[in-house]
């Protein structure tokens, strides 16, 4: 897993933003999950990165805000040969940025194969629809998240209930900026109640959560951001 678009540092020279994006290799397709707010970005890292736009097989889109779809347009003008997987809250504006690239999109639903060992969460929430995305390895599962507007928790719990796996890593935004640190601790529990082995908090997960992860989890925190390239048994 590379991570293309986030808001913290990791790699130089590699520009950061408000918004995410990871590609995932290893798998039967290589996958994009998300596309960050923007396609100039976006393209711009994934070059530094000698990521090639033409690699991606499927784009899953966690949910339909700028700072996770942004990118889309631009990426799907390198590479239209996608299928884009979103679910029944996404827009026609969305939708449409598909069409006229000729590309195609699928609806999730709960435990849908994106391709062999990659299945949507399908969406949670009721304000804010979202999809989490669940891959199946050798190490336990690896839950990919883009903002967890329903809960990380209650993401982690999905994806855990719909392959009945031990959860290895939780990667992507947690969606905790401003939470107090009970508020923190009770997610960290919740996770740890869950048997997450691994955290990698990002983008939105706030600055405060990632240092008390970073506590709570010690060596099994992994510091996210832009250029991170987290290897997992396949």
């Amino acid at each position: 897993m590379t991570i293309l678009y986030d808001n913290y540092e990791h790699g130089p020279g590699l520009q950061t933003d408000w918004g995410f994006s990871c590609l995932i290799e290893g798998l039967e397709k290589t996958i994009l999950f998300d596309t960050g707010a923007d396609g100039g970005i976006l393209l711009g890292n994934m070059s530094k990165l000698q990521v090639d736009p033409g690699q991606a097989e499927a784009i899953v889109l966690s949910h339909d805000h700028w700072d996770h779809t942004g990118g889309l347009a631009a990426f799907l003008g390198n590479n239209s040969q996608v299928t884009v997987f979103l679910h029944s809250s996404f827009g026609a504006p969305c939708r449409n940025s598909i069409a006229e690239a000729n590309a195609r999109y699928v609806e999730v639903s709960p435990g849908m194969e994106i391709c062999k060992h990659a299945v949507s969460t399908g969406e949670l929430g009721t304000a804010i629809g979202e999809q989490a995305l669940a891959l199946d390895t050798a190490s336990g599962l690896v839950v990919v998240t883009g903002c967890a507007h329903p809960g990380v928790v209650a993401m982690v719990r999905r994806a855990k209930e719909l392959l009945d796996k031990e959860v290895h890593l939780v990667v992507g935004g947690f969606h905790m900026t401003g939470f107090s640190d009970t508020q923190i601790s009770q997610v960290i529990n919740g996770l740890q109640d869950l048997g997450v082995q691994e955290v990698a908090p990002c983008h939105c997960s706030g600055d405060h959560t990632r240092q008390l992860f970073a506590s709570a989890y010690g060596e099994n925190f992994i510091e996210g951001g832009v250029g991170k390239r987290i290897a997992i048994a396949p």
